[in-house]
């Protein structure tokens, strides 16, 4: 028997499968179709096969990792959900998702990654939490360049002359795209009756993102939200097609560097955490006592391991330095 195709995309969050637009438009098209992947949820895009997510391995074409490509190998694999549209629909499918991308996505670039009070208070702090250290340090902020250097391509050089008026006239375009998919939509299941098809995936995964974060600042989202056909429609397909894996992902907690031991009695690291407190509150203490497995703040510690001879560094919660970076 012939061996899956395997899926990695980014973890689930916020009530939704995937938090990211591109992973979450491939597993809908995925489930839309019916198609065997075995989905592999990472925290970090270093765990995928290509670097990039969403990315999916495939037995005959290697790694694909851009989402339309990845959608097209699997009408290849005859999963089709646009096997049965006319021309007409298929016409109307192509000016849609050209509309998405012009008008809608630009706008939630901005939304997520530019707007300052949403990137600070809710897109970084997911991340943040989600992507396993010491990663989630930097990851964040590399992404967060990358989306606006990308945003900066699609508006042009007139993003940095007046930003502010470009930002009127953007949102003022994506709330024209919603409320044209609204009317599009009317009262019916799908853009194209009671079957999803490829639109419905691509307008599922840039609605579903808006429509269940918790977002400071939500200028677009409210908009989103008083279109009520958009938002029966989003709450349907996650609970027709995702019923079971739509929930929250939680993050796994961070441990630390690798070779440092672990911790094996709680009682020791709660009278750690006890007497650094007292310290930041009685200048007096200058020498903490340490406890096995803890190591010494500030000063790394090397030691080789009898089997391999890598060196490893213990930490304290307040400082550290890593074994790499002290000269031996």
């Amino acid at each position: 028997m012939a061996a899956p195709m395997e899926l990695f995309c980014w973890a689930g969050g916020w009530g939704l499968p995937s938090v990211d637009p591109d992973c979450l438009a491939v597993l809908t098209y995925a489930r839309f179709t019916g198609a065997p992947l075995k989905v592999h949820r990472v925290s970090s895009p270093w765990r995928s096969p290509s670097g990039r997510l969403p990315a999916l391995k495939t037995r005959d074409e290697g790694t694909i990792s851009k989402t339309q490509q990845i959608i097209t190998h699997l009408r290849k694999q005859k999963y089709n959900a646009d096997y049965d549209l006319s021309a007409t629909q298929g016409a109307d499918t192509l000016a849609f998702v050209s509309l998405l991308e012009e008008k809608l996505l630009p706008v939630l670039i901005h939304t997520f990654w530019v707007d300052a009070k949403n990137y600070v208070e809710h897109t970084r702090k997911w991340y943040a939490e989600t992507i396993p250290f010491p990663l989630n340090f930097f990851l964040p902020n590399c992404m967060h360049k990358q989306h606006v250097e990308r945003l900066q391509l699609m508006w042009g050089d007139g993003y940095m002359e007046d930003e502010e008026k470009l930002e009127k006239e953007l949102y003022r375009d994506a709330r024209e795209c919603l409320t044209l998919l609204s009317q599009r939509l009317g009262s019916q299941k799908f853009f194209f009756g009671d079957s999803p098809a490829s639109l419905d995936a691509f307008v599922f995964s840039r609605l579903a993102p808006l429509l269940k974060a918790k977002l400071p600042n939500g200028k677009l989202q409210q908009h989103l939200k008083s279109l009520q056909n958009l938002c029966n429609y989003c709450t349907s397909i996650l609970s027709l097609y995702f019923p079971w894996d739509g929930g929250e992902m939680h993050p796994q907690p961070h441990t630390a560097p690798l070779g440092c031991p672990p911790q094996k009695k709680k009682k020791k690291h709660h009278e750690t955490q006890h007497w650094c407190l007292a310290a930041l509150c009685s200048p007096q203490v200058t020498s903490p006592p340490v406890p096995r497995g803890l190591g010494v703040p500030r000063v790394a510690t090397q030691r080789r391991t009898p089997t391999s001879g890598a060196t490893s560094c213990c930490r304290c919660w307040w400082g550290w330095q890593p074994c790499w970076a002290t000269p031996s």
